[in-house]
């Protein structure tokens, strides 16, 4: 059934719309989409009549957008977007199969980069687009057709395949330790602890996995591994580590273990999409490419 057209507005209303709400006057929006201000102002107007309802507060010579109008151009920013996507996957890629995926910068250059040559042999009709991302997002809002995540595999309307466990190990540079004894796991909150954004109870999970309770552990916070890496490297505290990170320095002595072993983290790393994408062919090719690969004893590459 389609829609009455009145609640499909032009594109130019809608873009005016969206770079008001994010710009804030009339003047910027005029000067990014290189209109009169008048035009942009005829625009809007349009907009508010077509709808039916008012979307601005005028205050002289300003606008100001009400709150449920700030709530529908988010939207339209997302459908813009989408369309935008759409349009250049079909420019670039007009037989199809363009992929956009969403990858953790650190586990997707260590652990799938160096596999992706197999999968472009293997479907070289599949264009797939990386783009890094330190969070979990809403696909609505961002331009991808999938993403590699960590976390516990349930995220809201999405589907999900395990890729990977996480072990991690408490490390330190070897100078830290020649200031504080370390002989039981307890010692180690005695240590300044450095904690990695996305992994907010990664210590506390290992304290408990050493027979240790605790409450709230404190600690500087890093957003990236190779970040939080360099700071254990310098002396600034213990970090914990994926294995396969910490392999290098470990043997060189850059780093050494302060307490125990390798430790499961809780979570792992999941290829993840959205509901509405299980019938994607590009998806689906790179899922079913990826799970044979997504063993616990396939080792990390080094």
């Amino acid at each position: 059934m389609s829609l009455p057209r009145r609640f499909l507005p032009s594109l130019g209303a809608l873009r005016a719309l969206e770079a008001l709400e994010r710009l804030g006057s009339l003047t910027a929006v005029a000067e990014e989409l290189s209109l009169s201000q008048s035009a942009v102002s005829r625009q809007l107007q349009t907009l508010e009549s077509q709808l039916g309802v008012p979307l601005f507060v005028r205050e002289g010579r300003r606008v100001r957008l009400t709150p449920e109008t700030r709530e529908y151009a988010g939207e339209t920013r997302a459908a813009l977007n989408r369309i935008s996507q759409a349009s250049l996957k079909l420019a670039l890629n007009p037989g199809g199969g363009s992929l956009n995926l969403a990858i953790l910068p650190t586990f997707g250059m260590r652990w799938l980069v160096p596999r992706l040559p197999e999968f472009a042999a293997a479907h070289p009709e599949v264009t797939l687009n990386l783009s890094t991302r330190l969070k979990p997002f809403n696909f609505g809002a961002e331009p991808f057709d999938a993403a590699i995540l960590f976390g516990s595999g349930r995220w809201p309307g999405t589907q999900s395949l395990r890729l990977k466990n996480e072990a991690v190990v408490a490390v330190a540079a070897p100078a830290l330790l020649e200031r504080t004894a370390v002989t039981r796991a307890r010692d180690v909150m005695s240590l300044p602890l450095l904690h990695i954004e996305t992994r907010p109870e990664a210590w506390r999970a290992w304290f408990a996995a050493h027979g240790v309770e605790t409450g709230t552990v404190a600690g500087t916070i890093y957003d990236q591994f190779s970040t939080i890496t360099q700071a254990a490297l310098h002396g600034l505290g213990v970090a914990l580590l994926p294995d396969y990170l910490a392999e290098q320095d470990l043997a060189t002595g850059k780093l050494v273990t302060v307490w125990g072993g390798r430790t499961d983290s809780p979570g792992a790393y999941h290829l993840v999409w959205p509901e509405e994408k299980a019938q994607d062919s590009a998806v689906m090719k790179f899922r079913d490419w990826l799970a044979p690969q997504a063993e616990d004893e396939d080792p990390l590459p080094r």
